[in-house]
């Protein structure tokens, strides 16, 4: 799996997690932040490439995505791939894994990142202890359905620019949110292959459509960073680039 414990290290205290200041993330009571403490039993850190869930395990913990990206996906017998969504900085990973008796899908590493872990045995007290906690878990699990949702209508209704458009500029107002982005730029470790998994395009096709969003002006890529011009280029980018992001709870 190509995990590093830290034993005897949880990493920056929960009161003290800069995550918790991003205007992402709602704010928590210090009892609630405490008790998420009590929680955390590791802080690992984990190369890019490799599998936080692997499909089929049984042993799947909760995590907190602490730094980094990664994604969510499934693939067929024959190797295709469809990639549900992507994770970043303060979204729990493997709440579904961590509920069935064994995970339907698999979690990887997009860049290097590091993990809050929570152990799967104790999410029940969660609910027994702190319910308000326990709501925010299953509120956290609703918005990444809702999420989905979101990308299984754009493979279904929308025209490859359209879905390329609506996923670079969900992920620039995601990542905005986390402080992350400067002068419209950001990291965008995604490559074409994995955005061809994320919209159900051949690499082909999802190649053609990106240089053409590119030569509009939707966008500008250099070194790793993309820069987002023009979100405005038609009405629906600028009905998907005005759409406020509400925040959301960090366990």
């Amino acid at each position: 799996m190509n995990i590093v414990s830290r034993p005897g290290r949880l990493g920056t205290p929960c009161l003290a997690c800069p995550l918790r200041l991003k205007p992402a993330f709602r704010d928590k009571t210090d009892d609630e932040i405490r008790f998420i403490q009590t929680m955390k039993v590791d802080h690992r850190f984990m190369r890019a490439g490799g599998d936080i869930i692997h499909p089929g395990q049984e042993d799947a913990e909760l995590y907190t995505l602490y730094s980094g990206w990664a994604f969510r996906y499934k693939s067929l017998p024959d190797g295709r791939r469809q990639i549900l969504n992507f994770l970043l900085p303060g979204d729990l990973v493997g709440l579904q894994a961590s509920l069935l008796s064994a995970a339907e899908h698999g979690i990887e590493a997009l860049t290097d990142v590091e993990l809050c872990v929570f152990p799967r045995r104790r999410l029940w007290d969660l609910f027994e202890r702190m319910p308000t906690l326990a709501y925010e878990v299953a509120w956290l699990g609703s918005r990444e359905e809702c999420m989905i949702d979101d990308n299984l209508t754009s493979v279904g209704q929308r025209s490859a620019g359209e879905r390329l458009a609506a996923l670079i500029i969900s992920l620039y107002h995601r990542v905005d949110a986390l402080g992350l982005v400067a002068n419209d730029s950001f990291a965008f470790p995604l490559s074409q292959q994995q955005l061809a998994d994320a919209l159900g395009l051949s690499l082909v096709h999802t190649s053609k459509t990106w240089s053409r969003l590119r030569r509009e002006g939707l966008f500008a890529l250099s070194g790793g960073r993309l820069t987002l011009l023009n979100p405005r280029l038609t009405a629906r980018m600028a009905a998907a680039y005005e759409q406020i992001t509400a925040p959301r709870p960090l366990i």
